[in-house]
Order: C-alpha cells, then structure tokens, then sequence
C-alpha cells in the first residue's frame, strides 16, 4: 500500500467528500440508529461548513497513492479546545496503523487542546480513541459521558479530551 497522504480538503474535493462523507454516515447509522432521509442522503451540514470555508471549521482528505481512504473534520478551531468532529477511513485501510497516522497528522495542525466524542456501543471507536488518546498525549487524557443536546432519549456521548 501506498503512503499515507493527509491534505488540507477544498471545494475541489466536493465529490470525493461527498462519497465518503455518505459511507460515514451509513457507518455511524448503526451506532445511532439514523435512517437516510427519502433521497437516500444523510445530513450533510457538517461537509457544507468544510467545504464552504467557515472559519471555525477544517476538513482533511486522506489518500494512498491516487485513491481517496478517508477524512477528518475538525470544527471549534477558533475555541480554546478543538474537536475531531468527524473522521473515517474505507473498511479495507483499517487496522493498519493509518489512522493513528492519519489522527496524529490532523492534530499536529492545530496545537493545542482536543476533544472527540463517539458513541459508547461503538467498541471499534472506543479502543482506537483511547489508544489514539494514550499515543498523542500519553496518560495525561480524560474521558467522560455527556448527554446529546437536544436528544434526551438518546444514549450520552463518550468525549475523550487530550492535549497534542
């Protein structure tokens, strides 16, 4: 396999994210019981504030060789503690070390304090974030559940916070 190539993503990269973004999604449905909307699309206003420029917002594309693998949206970026707020690789790249990779690539863009939340019955998400975690910012780490806004029914998020 190719090396692991972590990009700043644009407006050009509109379709790319767009596939991708849709198969994190589905990925995510099982996790937080989410049906596709009647069009067979999911909601897609965080893609919008990457590719749209907001400020507060960046998107990162992941590539081996020419084939896109993957993404990484960080949002809060002018806030004291930023937030991976989406990240995704395709099914055949993981458990390769490239996410870590990819995580450690993403981070050391933005110096400073960081969160990321996942859903506790994802147990995929919740041993990669810890060892992500522990491999950034060694045992200096927290880890809490917080209530979803505006979803009261709905199981709490993990967040796990460290600093990079």
């Amino acid at each position: 396999m190719s090396e692991l190539v972590v990009r700043r993503a644009g407006e050009a990269d509109r379709v790319v994210l767009d596939r991708l973004f849709l198969m994190f999604r589905h990925d995510l449905s099982e996790f937080q019981g989410q049906l596709p909307r009647p069009d067979g699309s999911y909601r897609s206003d965080w893609l919008e504030s990457v590719l749209t420029g907001d400020p507060n917002w960046a998107g990162y594309l992941f590539h081996t060789g020419e084939n896109p693998v993957g993404f990484a949206f960080v949002r809060a970026l002018t806030e004291p503690v930023r937030v991976l707020n989406s990240f995704f690789l395709v099914r055949p790249v993981r458990r390769q070390g490239l996410g870590l990779r990819a995580v450690q690539d993403v981070v050391a863009q933005h110096p400073g304090r960081w969160e990321v939340a996942f859903q506790d019955s994802n147990e995929t998400a919740v041993r990669f974030w810890r060892r992500v975690a522990g491999q950034i910012s060694g045992s200096a780490w927290s880890e809490e559940k917080r209530p979803i806004e505006g979803v009261p029914d709905a199981p709490p998020d993990v967040w796990i916070s460290f600093q990079a």
